[in-house]
């Protein structure tokens, strides 16, 4: 299993480019060693969609087919996403797609053996927030929305709870000025979800998502 980010290392800052733009920003994170997460990882997995984008979506970390494809989103909880903001009224081609960190944490018993998914801790989180921040500078959304537990601890205040605010719109003050934020499930969570209950949860997520196609107006 990889383990906690290493007290040693210098979290993502010094490699995050001052001033950088998108495409600068993206080739520059190959080099990050503000963490340990790189090491086992296949690649860096950035970002995708809008590099204007009036929406941003934030998720937690790349899945196992993001990365081996080098892009988020593109695995089951990805395509799930893609079909709810569809649902939802939002036009995919014109929202930001990222992640609050940027590689695959996972367990894997043996070489060659299925890498399962392992959640990230606050320390890879903070440790990557450095990237996170610069490319929402870069692309200022009007909302931005976080999937999951992981992405809220990285954007929203400390007792954010998914359970509790997901739906709520939260207007919170950014280096860009005041933003919209909110929060909601993961896709993934969706798809943990007992068969039984997995239409009422999808149906939570497309709302959610609705709440913010509304702020966008």
């Amino acid at each position: 299993m990889t383990g906690r980010v290493n007290e040693e290392r210098p979290g993502a800052a010094p490699f995050v480019p001052e001033g950088a733009d998108l495409d600068a920003l993206r080739q520059a994170a190959p080099t990050c060693r503000g963490c340990e997460l790189w090491e086992p990882a296949t690649q860096v997995v950035f970002s995708a969609g809008a590099p204007d984008g009036r929406l941003a979506l934030v998720g937690e970390q790349p899945g196992d087919q993001e990365d081996r494809r080098g892009v988020p989103f593109v695995g089951p909880a990805g395509r799930l996403l893609q079909k709810a903001v569809a649902e939802a009224g939002i036009d995919l081609s014109t929202t930001y797609v990222t992640n609050a960190v940027k590689h695959f944490r996972f367990t894997q018993t043996a070489p060659g053996n299925r890498r399962i998914h392992a959640t990230p801790d606050q320390g890879h989180v903070t440790a990557c927030r450095p990237w996170l921040a610069a490319e929402l500078a870069v692309v200022d959304p009007d909302v931005i929305v976080c999937l999951g537990a992981t992405a809220a601890k990285a954007l929203l205040p400390k007792d954010f709870r998914v359970t509790k605010h997901r739906g709520q719109v939260f207007t919170l003050t950014t280096t860009r000025g005041e933003k919209t934020f909110m929060g909601t499930i993961h896709p993934s969570a969706v798809l943990r979800t007992p068969e039984t209950e997995r239409d009422a949860a999808y149906a939570g997520l497309v709302a959610d998502l609705r709440t913010a196609a509304a702020v966008l107006g």
